[in-house]
């Protein structure tokens, strides 16, 4: 059987996979399987085309069948697709990105419903933004109801719920649209992690440490919680649930450290800054909506952050990028990720915006990572590959993916002040890599810690 029929096989299989084991990944690279195990290191050799599947052959399938499936499930832990992109290579990655939404959607079905573009909404949820009174009175006379209405960073929005709320959400759009025309509509979007494989993990919530109020740049990221961890003991940080209490995660916990982590020989890119966590998941996979997320950037504001990172990823939603619009004429800027479900995949947001920072990833040799997704434009890179970070159960992890070279970016930013100051200190790298690499020196190497 060939590599590319390998490759077929795995992909129709993934509908099937059994939800991801709420485990931290601890095979450097690899990713877990349907049941949290640990898959083995994949072989990138072709297979030989043979009438009959050997037992070796079987064994790689099965092997790959599981690399897919894990990659198919929502997570707010993944550290990294590891080698499973010399498996599958870089332009599958898009249809497992498709597969991962479906199966998100799916799994969490009482919880989202998707836009014509098949990306993960909030179920029967709209949002309106800046209705006049006139408008809102058309919504209500066509059986929509406000839920919440909230004004951050000087938008207002109003979240309504829709007149069958298991109902098909794209028919409800139409028909909003055309009882109130001229409103400013949208969905609620769904973000990711753009962490690539670290689920919900049982650690116990990093407690704020040294005041907010100490002297030193301060930078926000919007995330997942932060466990507490022997690297951020001395930190400055402030957590804040926006969906609920503060719940950790392997993702948040491995960002938080690469910002401000600082544990013997494991050095953080921004040791001494003061850090917000905003949490827009509270351990749930199928939040993380638009509408926590611009609440997480008022926080961000009102805090008088200097840089947000951003290693979260999904598509266009207007009432995001007017958040984003607000926050940059409060000159604080937004660093994102790109992604990791590689070039063929859409333009992933909100790297994509006007003005946001956005960034990829190089592994040591400073070469692009061949997994990273795209943006609109591409900023900068830094190290994504082939460096450590903080696991919520202690210790450190070999991660990968344009997650963590984000917060490599901010912590730069938010130390030499300007685009203009970090471009003057990239240096070249190899493929794209934007204006050049930043924080080239940054990544801890795995080894040098112990990584599991």
């Amino acid at each position: 059987m060939s590599r590319r029929i390998l490759i077929l096989v795995a992909l129709s299989l993934i509908g099937v996979a059994t939800p991801a084991s709420a485990q931290i990944l601890s095979n450097p690279g690899g990713a877990l399987g349907p049941l949290g195990q640990a898959i083995p290191s994949l072989p990138t050799q072709r297979l030989p085309v043979v009438g009959a599947v050997l037992p070796n052959q079987q064994q790689e399938q099965e092997r790959q069948e599981m690399a897919a499936s894990a990659l198919a499930q929502p997570s707010l832990d993944r550290i990294g697709v590891g080698n499973v992109i010399d498996t599958f290579g870089s332009k599958p990655l898009a249809r497992l990105r498709d597969q991962r939404l479906r199966t998100m959607i799916l799994q969490f079905s009482e919880q989202l419903d998707r836009d014509k573009n098949g990306n993960p909404v909030r179920r029967g949820e709209l949002v309106v933004i800046d209705p006049d009174a006139q408008a809102l009175a058309d919504v209500a006379s066509a059986g929509f109801v406000p839920l919440r209405e909230e004004a951050v960073l000087g938008l207002r929005f109003v979240v309504l719920s829709i007149p069958d709320r298991g109902g098909d959400i794209r028919k409800a759009m139409k028909r909003l649209a055309k009882a109130a025309s001229g409103l400013d509509l949208e969905y609620n979007h769904v973000f990711e992690p753009a962490g690539g494989p670290l689920a919900t993990t049982y650690s116990v919530a990093l407690a704020s440490g040294a005041s907010l109020t100490a002297k030193g740049s301060l930078i926000a990221m919007i995330d997942g919680g932060v466990a507490a961890h022997e690297s951020l003991k001395g930190a400055a940080i402030r957590q804040r649930g926006f969906v609920g209490k503060v719940v950790p995660t392997g993702h948040g916990t491995a960002v938080a450290s690469l910002l401000v982590g600082d544990a013997g020989r494991f050095k953080g890119a921004a040791i001494g800054a003061r850090l917000l966590v905003a949490d827009v998941y509270g351990g749930n996979p199928a939040a993380g909506s638009a509408t926590a997320i611009v609440r997480a950037l008022g926080w961000a504001e009102e805090n008088n952050a200097q840089v947000v990172n951003i290693s979260l990823v999904g598509p266009p939603n207007k009432l995001l990028e007017k958040a984003i619009a607000q926050l940059q004429t409060r000159k604080i800027r937004v660093v994102a990720a790109v992604g990791n479900d590689g070039p063929a995949a859409p333009p992933q947001y909100p790297a994509s915006y006007d003005g946001v920072v956005a960034v990829t990833g190089v592994d040591a040799q400073g070469r692009a990572l061949r997994e990273a997704g795209r943006a609109k434009h591409l900023d900068f890179a830094a190290p994504g590959a082939d460096m450590a970070a903080a696991l919520p159960a202690g210790g450190y992890a070999e991660v990968r993916g344009t997650s963590f070279a984000a917060p490599l970016a901010a912590a730069r930013l938010a130390a030499i002040g300007s685009i203009e100051n970090l471009s003057r200190e990239a240096v070249d790298g190899k493929g794209k890599v934007g204006r050049g690499i930043v924080c080239s020196t940054c990544a801890i190497s795995p080894k040098t810690v112990g990584a599991k």
